[in-house]
């Protein structure tokens, strides 16, 4: 997918994204996805995503851009704006 004017590089070291929201999507090692808050089990210890790039890795995270609205100025901000729009958009 071709960056759009307002998408940033990740940023290394985050890990936000693997972590704030839910996955429903299976993720190798975790077949019923993930709830959010819950640490995805592809996240490495240094948060990068172990099948970055890979055939196995759900579509959500493969079509997920970073922008700055998202990510902020630093991996709280992002996990608090991640946190934010997993529960203004979770099921009642």
């Amino acid at each position: 997918m071709p960056r759009t004017d307002a998408s940033i590089d990740c940023r290394s070291g985050c890990g936000a994204c693997c972590i704030a929201p839910s996955i429903s999507s299976p993720i190798p090692g975790m077949p019923n996805g993930k709830p959010a808050g819950v640490r995805c089990i592809q996240l490495t210890h240094s948060n990068a995503c172990a099948i970055f790039g890979r055939a196995e890795r759900p579509a959500v995270c493969r079509l997920l851009r970073p922008e700055p609205v998202m990510c902020g100025t630093n991996a709280g901000e992002a996990m608090a704006f991640l946190e934010r729009l997993e529960r203004q958009t979770a099921p009642s």
